[in-house]
């Protein structure tokens, strides 16, 4: 067992990375607006963004270097698009995880200072302990993290169904709305989580290769398989606590990150009575500080990288450079728009569902071509999930494109 847990890595991170704004706010929102009604959409976007995200360590071991190096054999102007893309989307990905852990620690351990000043002192503590420990760091933090969180979430789930006197409906809703449809592909853009973290995957897979020489390809699946079979587990038990708790309470979430974080430690002691509050809010504070430090690590882990493919730049634009333009940009942010988180999260998975068909195709290009070992590349079954996944990620961003007008 203790072997077992040792070889698990990457596929934690990924779940540290991933159990965080989409479970903690998008899922605990869908059980409370829905119901179980969006149960489909948890389970299906799943299912088809599956093989995208494994393709990230499958390639990684079967050919000792990260997506990124894959993306530039296939074209550099592949490469420039994600770069391009990535500077896009990091900042705001950044601050909207960072806000919800600043609203979690302002209700937690009091406000006697602004949900800015948290930020800051998130983001500095984030820095710090990236900067001194790095990988190794994250890789041994991140497995209390989630058998921490799986833990509380299954007692917390487990203590409102024994409470619950209504019956539970099944019935599945389709959105008709555009508010509705926004909604969802918002819920859907971050479930379990954005498709470029199947780059972070890729080169967190390589610096577990490069700490355990016995991590294998064989152990990256069966670890990335653990990870993400978490996310699904933890999505559903976050979806069943918004509907136990909130459904038809006439209740709604706030937009401001500290009345927010408040509601979302209030449903948890409901749920489990008051002596839980403490210990609950401490778990829902460690799932989004995990998640504001894997992002922290990550994005300016991809951009040292590509940047050194594309401009072959390794010393003046490298890993120190871009955490620190990351954590100054997201700083900035919170001044001017730290009461915006409900807009912040709805602008950062947005952008994360439309780009998602981008990584979708070029993963499986990838994973497909020469440039992968024969017996690594994926299976008929994998094949036609790849191409289904595809379709689906394409004709949804366009089906919310064409609802676009008049939702900002």
């Amino acid at each position: 067992m203790v072997s077992k847990l040792k070889n698990l890595g990457p596929g934690l991170l990924f779940a540290g990375a991933a159990i965080g704004v989409s479970h903690l706010v998008q899922s605990t929102r869908a059980g409370a607006d829905f119901g179980l009604g969006l149960l489909w959409a948890l389970l299906l976007v799943n299912l088809f963004k599956y093989p995208f995200f494994q393709f990230g360590p499958r390639y990684a071991l079967a050919t000792g270097e990260s997506l990124l190096d894959g993306y530039k054999k296939l074209g550099k102007g592949i490469l420039a698009t994600y770069f391009l893309l990535n500077i896009a989307t990091m900042f705001t990905i950044q601050t909207a995880v960072t806000i919800v852990t600043a609203g979690l620690a302002s209700t937690l351990f009091g406000d006697y200072v602004s949900i800015e000043t948290w930020t800051i002192i998130i983001l500095i503590i984030c820095l710090t302990l990236l900067v001194a420990g790095r990988y190794k760091l994250l890789d041994h933090l991140m497995k209390v993290i989630i058998i921490t969180l799986t833990i509380s979430t299954i007692i917390a789930v487990s203590m409102a169904l024994y409470h619950n006197t209504t019956n539970l409906s099944l019935k599945q809703i389709l959105p008709a709305t555009s508010l509705e449809i926004a909604f969802l592909i918002a819920f859907m853009g971050w479930m379990p989580a954005p498709l470029d973290v199947s780059v972070w995957q890729s080169l967190w897979a390589i610096e577990k290769n490069k700490e355990s020489k016995t991590y294998t390809t064989k152990k990256a699946l069966f670890d990335f398989n653990v990870g993400y079979i978490s996310t699904i587990f933890l999505g559903i038990g976050f979806l069943l606590l918004g509907t136990l708790i909130m459904f038809n309470s006439g209740e709604t979430f706030s937009n401001s990150a500290s009345m927010f974080s408040s509601q979302l430690i209030t449903m948890y002691t409901l749920s489990l009575g008051n002596w839980a509050y403490v210990i609950i809010g401490i778990a829902a504070f460690t799932t989004m500080f995990s998640t504001t430090l894997t992002t922290l690590d990550a994005s300016p882990r991809a951009m040292a990288k590509t940047t050194q493919l594309l401009f072959k730049k390794t010393k003046s634009f490298g890993y120190g450079f871009w955490i620190g333009i990351l954590t100054i940009g997201s700083a900035l942010i919170f001044i001017f728009l730290a009461s915006e988180m409900g807009l912040l999260i709805k602008v950062a998975t947005i952008l994360s569902f439309i780009t998602a068909p981008f990584y979708a195709i070029i993963n499986y290009i990838l994973i497909s071509s020469k440039h992968t070992p024969k017996q690594w590349r994926p299976s008929r079954i994998i094949h036609v999930l790849s191409w289904l996944g595809i379709i689906f990620l394409i004709g949804f961003s366009i089906w919310y494109l064409t609802t676009l007008k008049g939702q900002f």
